[in-house]
Formats: C-alpha cells, structure tokens, sequence
C-alpha cells in the first residue's frame, strides 16, 4: 500500500498519526508540507480525494487566517485555496492519502478508514 503524509514533525498529532502508521507496518512517503508546500494542481486532488473545500482543511486556530480575514464565510473557496498555496501553515495536518483515500487526520483515529 502507498501512503503520504503531509507532516509536520513540530506537531504532536501529525508525529502522532505519522507512529500509528509505521505501527501499522506501513513506512510512508513523508511530505514537510511548510518545506515543500503541495502545488494547486496537487492540493485541489487532495481536496478531491478528501471530497472536500478548501475551508475543510484550513487551519482555523492559526492567527494569520484571522489575520486574513479567511475565518469569513463570505471568503470564496479560491480565496482560501491562494492563501494556503502562498501561505502553508495555513492547511490543517496531518492530511494522509493512501490507496484507500485521503484524510484529515483529526482525531487519529480517522487514519483507519483508509489503512
């Protein structure tokens, strides 16, 4: 099976998330998403993936989307989407994409559904 984290080792979840699957048996590709940010063309297959917006994987506890105005309900998907591509601390961790799916990986314990 094929899996991908985008991680971010300063997170407890995502580090969290990233022992469950080797616990699992699995060693996955890692993405450090703040270092190597995903392309539009990738987010929106994430998004896809996930079947979900932009809005459902932005980082609502992070100050600069206030800061931006993003936490607006008025704010349009693309609006979202432009400031996570320029700005990834942004996008919500740790997002895991296996054979079986993509999640967003809060709580842990969403990381079953697709090992």
């Amino acid at each position: 099976m094929t899996i991908q984290i985008l991680h971010n080792p300063r997170c407890s979840t995502s580090r969290n998330v990233l022992a469950r699957i080797r616990g699992a048996g699995h060693e996955p590709e890692i993405v450090e998403y703040l270092k190597h940010p995903p392309t539009r063309e990738e987010l929106l297959g994430i998004l896809v993936a996930m079947e979900a917006e932009p809005r459902d994987i932005l980082r609502t506890k992070e100050p600069l989307a206030r800061e931006l105005g993003l936490l607006d309900p008025h704010r349009s998907d693309r609006e979202i989407m432009d400031a996570m591509l320029a700005n990834p601390i942004l996008i919500e961790r740790p997002i895991v994409i296996s054979d079986k799916g993509a999640r967003l990986c809060r709580p842990v314990e969403r990381l079953d559904e697709i090992l």
